[in-house]
């Protein structure tokens, strides 16, 4: 019996592993496009309707910032309010809206089967405009990546997908998300490959760039069009420019570290108090609250001081304060658990620290205090890439690539040197899922069964018959034999297994041909062509530790492929990770 060469042989080799579904994602990429440009936009309405209600007394769309509103002693007691709102939101009605939102599309992407309840998408926008509008010192930008990841997972539980193309659809709502509040796509795109996507292929690669381009075309219809924070103050610097900014990222890369450690000590600190996680945000207000009193800028998105440092309309004195004050209440309200972002307060940190920096440095503050966003995104999101796109794309001045290219790099490199989890990472890891964000090449798709397989097999001719195979059998030094027909190609495989159930059973069996008893078995084979990855696929497919390898015109034997030959395939890849030698010594 020739064994069916039912198994799908390797397709046509080719750089990526794309078919016609990565059309049929990308065009639902354009559902989840518009879904994020359009909870982007609802957020921002949103946060501002809450704003005005709390500290202004009316009803308004209207963004205005919280330091411009009349003080009153009302306005210390609002953060509790909203932080205790928040905390009911969330015991009754979904804890996942607890957060800054990456961690939890994360956790989601990698432990959720890609899948969101419509529970969040509704919760999570409300309870961060709750948080936001009574003072948060947050961003939009995180729940609202939640958000619009949370409506791509939804589009996607309506038709017949899996996980891994749920999960593609979920990241694009994400950067559709971020797009539509910042207006940078590239910096959305790349966010999603850095920190959600956990791959490089155009099956997610295309549908997220399409959902990201598709919410920005969109963006002009509900926001004003052009970079959010436009700055042309780029100085001509002269050869040394690139090492200080390396320099500015070193420095913020230890400002991130020293963020993240304080943010998860007072986490810890939450977690010892005798109360109910529920009562943790309204706690938390009492900070926002008394951060209000001595700096009421501190308070909110923040998006007006971002534009100040840019621009140097703020003292030293200022400065300072607002990042000491904005510093502390943050830390303590996100420890609390309550809902809101990160990116516009790491934007406030690395641009105050940049700009006070830059006092001493040539050039405007502004363009230093650029620098230290930059920075400080590249370090405390371990995304380099990111950072320094992101800032390019909020300022619109692409002269200014270089330096800040140099600031996030030098900010990623001293974090990952220093701390084994980001600020995003941390989290997940302490409920017990290990995340890593490093990409590389799988050594089994870069290696063909021929290099490794065993070519010297021994065989059990089919014609052989019971007794005769149970004595070869007993006698020989492996545990299984592929059995072989008169042209030599495989029909089954025997173990020493078979040959004790084959002695106990009826002796009228025993003048039974081996390939009678076996010619029920369906046997998987590979060809010396194959690539690893493909054979590993049929291994756990088919249950079997040995496959055979045969000749792809006359199905002949060549060789057997087992598990241990798998191995070393991956033991080879460490010893070039880990041995080390010079040649020209």
């Amino acid at each position: 019996m020739v064994p069916a060469m039912a198994n799908a042989r390797t397709p046509h080799l080719a750089d990526f592993t794309a078919d016609l579904r990565l059309l049929m994602l990308a065009f639902m990429a354009l559902v989840a496009g518009a879904g994020g440009a359009v909870a982007a936009w609802v957020l921002v309405k949103l946060i501002a309707l809450v704003t005005n209600l709390v500290w202004f007394w009316h009803v308004s769309w209207v963004p205005v910032p919280i330091s411009t509103a009349p003080r009153h002693p009302w306005m210390a007691v609002a953060p509790v309010v909203g932080g205790f709102v928040i905390g009911l939101m969330a015991r009754f009605g979904s804890e996942r809206i607890r957060g800054h939102g990456i961690p939890e599309a994360i956790e989601a992407i990698l432990i959720g089967g890609s899948r969101m309840s419509p529970r969040v998408a509704l919760l999570k926008p409300l309870s961060s405009a709750i948080a936001i509008g009574t003072g948060g010192p947050f961003g939009a930008e995180g729940p609202i990546i939640m958000t619009g990841g949370a409506l791509g997972s939804l589009f996607a539980q309506f038709f017949h997908l899996s996980a891994a193309e749920r999960k593609t659809l979920l990241v694009a709502g994400a950067a559709a998300g971020m797009t539509g509040i910042f207006g940078t796509p590239i910096a959305a795109v790349l966010l999603a490959v850095e920190l959600l996507l956990f791959e490089w292929r155009p099956r997610s690669f295309v549908p997220v760039a399409v959902a990201a381009i598709t919410a920005i075309s969109m963006r002009p219809i509900f926001f004003v069009p052009g970079p959010l924070f436009p700055f042309h103050a780029m100085p001509l610097l002269p050869w040394w420019g690139a090492p200080v900014a390396a320099g500015i990222g070193v420095l913020l890369g230890l400002q991130s570290g020293l963020i993240t450690k304080l943010l998860y000590w007072v986490e810890d600190a939450f977690a010892h108090l005798p109360l109910h996680w529920m009562w943790w945000p309204a706690i938390g207000g009492i900070a926002v609250g008394a951060g209000w009193l001595i700096e009421p800028r501190a308070l909110g998105i923040g998006y007006d001081i971002i534009a100040d440092l840019l621009a140097n309309h703020l003292t030293i004195a200022a400065i300072g304060t607002i990042l000491l004050v904005k510093a502390a209440i943050w830390l303590v309200a996100l420890a609390s658990g309550t809902s809101g972002g990160v990116l516009a307060p790491l934007l406030i940190f690395g641009g105050a620290t940049g700009c006070l920096v830059g006092q001493v440095l040539p050039g405007s503050p502004g363009f230093w205090a650029l620098l230290g966003m930059a920075g400080m995104l590249g370090g405390t999101m371990r995304a380099p890439l990111t950072g320094a796109l992101f800032a390019l794309e909020l300022t619109g001045d692409m002269h200014a690539v270089v330096p800040l290219f140099s600031a996030s790099v030098a900010a990623f490199a001293v974090t990952v040197l220093l701390m084994k989890r980001s600020v995003l990472t941390e989290k997940i890891a302490r409920r017990g899922q290990h995340v890593t964000r490093e990409y590389g090449i799988d050594p089994f798709e870069l290696t063909r069964v021929r290099e490794v397989m065993v070519r010297e097999v021994d065989t059990l001719p089919a014609a052989l018959t019971v007794a005769e195979a149970v004595r070869e059998l007993e006698r020989g030094r492996h545990r299984i034999y592929p059995v072989l027909d008169e042209a030599g190609r495989p029909v089954g495989m025997v173990s020493r297994t078979d040959a004790l159930r084959w002695k106990i059973e009826n002796d009228d069996a025993a003048q039974d041909r081996v390939a009678d008893r076996i010619s029920d078995a369906s046997l998987a084979v590979v060809q010396p062509d194959d690539l690893l990855s493909r054979a590993l696929e049929i291994m756990l497919e088919t249950e079997q530790g040995r496959v055979p390898v045969v000749n792809a015109a006359t199905g002949a034997l060549e060789g057997l492929l087992t598990r241990k030959d798998v191995l070393q395939v991956r033991a080879a890849a460490l010893r070039l990770e880990r041995e080390r030698e010079a040649f020209f010594v």
